[in-house]
């Protein structure tokens, strides 16, 4: 591939609906980091992080038809296909197997220095930060639920509290983060 190739994003597309592996290469090679980042928050793991990301891609390439720009950019397109099937992985009956030893600080860390592909930190959005500044109840429901990926029951399971008060803590925190967003 030429280094100095570029695309628009409809070119990208359409070279990709083409089956075109030069726009393929492009694609990825613009897109590992920030789509990593993603997958990332959700499976902790580097080893399993980059073959779910890897198999994204693939998901990417084999279901480029299924893109719609109509309906929102390709970037956010792909990072909700990667983030389902990073959930996917971790639901899985295999994951789940290896991560029953795991402590709950892996669960509730986060990447500080992870950065998106124009290289600004992605904590830099500001949600995060607003999460972790909440009561630590609040804060690891929603890390767990909305970054890691975690149903509601399993969020019960692995913090060892009740469903139903996992539900009030998750109702109580997005109060909280809608108070501090006004």
């Amino acid at each position: 591939m030429n280094n100095q190739t570029t695309y628009t994003e409809n070119a990208l597309v359409r070279s990709l609906k083409e089956r075109n592996n030069e726009a393929f290469t492009y694609l990825y090679e613009n897109y590992k980091n920030a789509l990593y980042t993603v997958v990332i928050q959700v499976i902790p793991e580097s080893e399993s992080a980059v073959d779910v990301l890897q198999e994204a891609f693939i998901t990417i390439w084999k279901n480029i038809e299924k893109y719609d720009h109509s309906k929102g950019r390709l970037f956010t397109w792909m990072v909700k296909v990667v983030r389902n099937i990073a959930i996917n992985h971790r639901r899985s009956k295999y994951f789940q197997q290896g991560q029953k030893n795991d402590s709950l600080d892996l669960y509730v860390s986060y990447i500080e220095n992870s950065a998106s592909d124009n290289g600004i930190p992605i904590n830099l959005i500001g949600l995060r930060k607003q999460v972790h500044a909440l009561k630590k109840e609040h804060m690891q429901v929603l890390e767990l639920g909305y970054f890691n990926g975690l149903t509601q029951e399993e969020i019960s399971k692995v913090l060892d509290i009740p469903l139903g008060t996992v539900k009030t803590r998750i109702r109580n925190a997005i109060i909280e983060l809608r108070k501090n967003f006004s």
